[in-house]
């Protein structure tokens, strides 16, 4: 199993879906488990919930950036 493409999609499923993510807010752990509908092992498992929680990190982090940087760039044309 890919664990990079499987957090990719994961995240995709979750940001889509408020329920989902109000689960996975709750029950990281046993929501990850039942939407790959695989046993893994609990070490395995954490690092596929860690890995979804840095993405969303990132995406967090990145929302302020974009704003930023297109604040910056009407600012930039504006005064040429």
């Amino acid at each position: 199993m890919d664990i990079n493409a499987k957090i990719t999609e994961l995240v995709d499923k979750i940001k889509t879906d408020p329920d989902l993510a109000s689960n996975f807010q709750k029950e990281p752990v046993a929501t990850v488990e039942g939407l790959l509908s695989i046993d893994l092992p609990d070490d395995q498992m954490e690092k596929i919930v860690d890995g979804i929680k840095a993405r969303f990190l990132l995406i967090s982090l990145a929302k302020p950036l974009t704003v930023c940087s297109e604040r910056n760039k009407k600012t930039l044309s504006a005064r040429h």
